[in-house]
């Protein structure tokens, strides 16, 4: 049996490294609401979260997003229709944008969402982010008005469609005694 010893030590080293400093940049989660509130309350002021740069409004999310991406995807996203260019990059730019810029565990960008367009999900953030992304690529209006009823609609839909496909656990008829 041949055992290598460069791969071994890289192993153990690489088991050590984890071992000894793995948890010193893991965050404890809140352990009650109040310190989640904290912590949000502190995340939605921060500039930065983890070493990334969040961006402070929809203008900032672009400029971030035209450093980020080089000019030839820039014009491939630009060429194909918003609603296939939305479809076909959530799950790369988009789940890039939640995770990077913050949207599950509040950051000044989602909190910017929330306060101005009423658009609450991490999923619809993002999705508006690039809807308005792709409009100002093509220099169309941004219609911001038209893209928060879009994703209130959706919203709506959504809802209306779970309340549909629920089913009733348990019925009861009671008989009132006067």
């Amino acid at each position: 049996m041949y055992i290598n010893i460069k791969t071994t030590l890289t192993y153990i080293f690489t088991l050590t490294f984890c071992l000894l400093f793995g948890n010193l940049s893991a965050q404890k989660p809140a352990g009650n609401l109040t310190e989640y509130e904290k912590a949000y309350e502190r995340r939605i002021r921060q500039t930065e979260l983890y070493g990334v740069y969040i961006p402070k409004d929809l203008t900032d999310a672009f400029i971030q997003l035209n450093r980020k991406i080089d000019k030839e995807s820039q014009v491939k996203f630009a060429a194909i229709p918003e609603v296939e260019a939305e479809r076909k990059l959530f799950f790369s730019l988009g789940r890039w944008i939640i995770h990077n810029w913050g949207f599950y565990g509040g950051s000044r960008l989602s909190e910017y969402m929330k306060n101005n367009f009423q658009v609450y999900h991490p999923e619809d953030m993002a999705s508006f982010i690039i809807f308005a992304y792709h409009r100002n690529l093509n220099r169309n209006p941004l219609d911001i008005k038209q893209l928060v009823e879009y994703f209130a609609e959706k919203k709506a839909a959504e809802e209306a469609a779970e309340k549909a496909r629920g089913e009733v656990i348990y019925e009861e008829t009671r008989i009132r005694k006067n």
